[in-house]
């Protein structure tokens, strides 16, 4: 995804928010905006497991790759949209993430001051 995908999805999660807002007469502190995005990404999350056999005691079925990617994708709405309540834009988002991989892979090479991530040789 290049950085330009990720602003249009930025942009078009916040024109989305504004109009629920709006629509909606919302209007929660910060604080409360991400509580309801962590619990609706939590519901989404649970939706992902059915979709991919999580129950061991029921007869597996066939995944639908279309349900699949819908609730992943609505996954990625509530992230989005958390971000945005955070005050954390697309750049800074990037950002941020390429700093953490970077460091996620200096804690797997045992480069980093963290320990116990380093794979065992």
């Amino acid at each position: 995804m290049s950085k330009d995908m990720l602003k249009e999805i930025f942009r078009l999660q916040a024109s989305f928010d504004e109009s629920v807002v709006k629509n909606r007469g919302l209007n929660f502190s910060k604080e409360v905006w991400i509580q309801k995005e962590i619990l609706a990404i939590i519901s989404e999350l649970s939706e992902i497991l059915d979709e991919v056999n999580f129950k061991w005691w029921k007869d597996p079925k066939e995944i639908n790759q279309a349900s699949l990617t819908e609730e992943i994708v609505d996954v990625l709405h509530f992230f989005v949209s958390m971000c945005l309540k955070a005050g954390i834009g697309p750049d800074e988002l990037f950002a941020a993430y390429i700093e953490k991989n970077k460091e996620n892979f200096e804690r797997q090479e045992g480069h980093s001051k963290k320990e116990g991530y380093a794979w065992k040789k």
